[in-house]
């Protein structure tokens, strides 16, 4: 059976695109086609656009690109993916792994739904990051978040046996949401145990989001699952 998936016309997301800075601005211009994967409905080739084969970690939402440009600093065994919606973010992440002279980051400037439905091929990824995405914390919003079960079902596919999916909010309503939504899938097996989060992996790097929760003396909440 086949399942049939109906158009996502509600966005995770609203552009708010902020002024680019110059650096910003200089990076996009001139790194684009070293860095950025342009949008298409051509499924990618991981090892082609990298130039090499290595392990595919994808990050949703990397924003400004600080956490994305840490991780593939600590480690270059891996290929990063980033998906963006916001050009600034974008500029910034180029503009960081230009200035540290990083080969294994890519970006797409698009929706993430998109991206899954055309775009990446499947039993591709090992690992996935969805951290801190924007928690819609009033109610009559919370149709635009983007963890639901939906989203994992074009997810899925793209993940290679037993990969990884990580996910932090210091949103206590937004990790009860998502520890729910990703417990109830048949196809993943929460690592702590069903009802439980993960404790703060020591190599995720703070983020900026991570430190005003807790100025704001807000949980930070960390979860893992993993594909059956």
């Amino acid at each position: 059976m086949t399942l049939q998936l109906t158009h996502r016309s509600i966005k995770s997301y609203v552009l708010r695109q902020g002024r680019l800075t110059d650096a910003q601005s200089h990076a996009l211009e001139y790194y684009w086609i070293d860095i950025g994967i342009n949008y298409g409905v051509e499924t990618i080739k991981p090892d082609r656009i990298f130039q090499r084969t290595a392990p595919l970690v994808l990050d949703i939402g990397s924003g400004m690109g600080e956490t994305l440009v840490q991780l593939a600093s600590n480690h270059p065994e891996n290929n990063y993916l980033a998906i963006e919606v916001h050009k600034p973010g974008v500029g910034s992440l180029i503009k960081n792994a230009v200035q540290r002279d990083l080969v294994n980051i890519r970006v797409i400037n698009h929706d993430v739904i998109d991206v899954l439905k055309h775009q990446l091929p499947d039993n591709a990824l090992e690992q996935v990051y969805i951290f801190f995405p924007d928690p819609w914390p009033k109610k009559r919003h919370h149709k635009r978040r983007l963890v639901n079960p939906e989203f994992l079902s074009l997810l899925k596919p793209k993940l290679k046996a037993h990969a990884r999916l990580f996910l932090a909010t210091d949103w206590q309503e937004l990790a009860e949401h998502m520890l729910s939504v990703c417990d109830q899938d048949p196809g993943l097996i929460n690592i702590a145990g069903k009802g439980h989060y993960t404790p703060r992996p020591d190599w995720r790097p703070i983020t900026k989001f991570e430190n005003r929760g807790i100025k704001l003396e807000h949980g930070v909440w960390d979860m893992c699952f993993c594909l059956k």
